[in-house]
């Protein structure tokens, strides 16, 4: 079991070294080509109807979370990491209507409500995670929702100025991969929770090559796109 001192040392060093990367980086442009989505079949109506529809399961895993949440009040041993996984489940509900909104036309206008979402869930299930291993108060959970709604505002800022920068986006998104493992380790965390923690960050790494093989995986199925998997792996993910 580590101490609290570096419990609260160790994620700050981590934050400030993955920030620090970026920054030297550069500005990470938008991909070339990315509202470009294989699947463009239409079905009852709805236009690119795979990405549209296999939206609707991070709705009825975000009611679920939701109820688990209500639920949860009757343990107040759980009442530090209650607003982290609110924050988590609200937003996987929101991504179902952000993301199918999107991908009925594609661009970026729609997008912010696809990215806002997205960058919400992951600030909320490091903000719980954290707030469990580490014990700092709310403030954490005010930081990290703060700190993805302003990476989605930094891209809609640096696209209307120049050609836009997804790093902190990027950043937001990154760094549950990172710290919950390694929180989690250090705070000697039961190994069951590790493992599903382990098994929905393996789904969303999938989710994410899938992404990146969007038309590869269409032209091998022609039935299922790469897109439309990276929602299903999502959703399970936050299941």
């Amino acid at each position: 079991m580590s101490s609290p001192r570096s419990r609260r040392v160790l994620p700050w060093t981590v934050v400030i070294l993955v920030a620090l990367g970026l920054a030297l980086y550069g500005p990470i442009p938008q991909l070339e080509h990315y509202h470009d989505f294989a699947d463009k079949r239409a079905w009852l109506g709805i236009p690119n109807a795979g990405d549209v529809l296999s939206n609707l399961g991070f709705a009825v895993v975000g009611w679920y979370g939701l109820a688990l949440v209500l639920h949860s009040r009757r343990h107040p041993a759980l009442d530090a990491i209650r607003p982290g996984y609110t924050v988590f489940f609200v937003a996987l509900l929101l991504t179902a209507f952000g993301s199918g909104w999107y991908h009925l036309v594609p661009d970026n206008a729609r997008l912010i409500w696809d990215r806002l979402p997205i960058a919400l869930l992951c600030a909320g299930i490091l903000s719980a995670v954290w707030r469990e291993t580490v014990g700092d108060g709310r403030w954490v959970d005010v930081l990290w929702t703060a700190l993805a709604v302003g990476s989605v505002a930094w891209w809609w800022y640096t696209d209307h100025t120049s050609t836009g920068d997804l790093r902190p986006y990027l950043f937001v998104q990154f760094m549950p991969l990172v710290l919950v493992p390694l929180l989690q380790w250090r705070n000697g965390t039961p190994m069951r929770e590790r493992l599903y923690f382990g098994a929905a960050i393996g789904f969303y790494v999938l989710a994410k090559a899938a992404e990146l093989l969007d038309h590869q995986i269409y032209d091998m199925f022609t039935f299922l796109s790469g897109h439309t998997l990276k929602h299903l792996f999502s959703m399970v993910a936050g299941l």
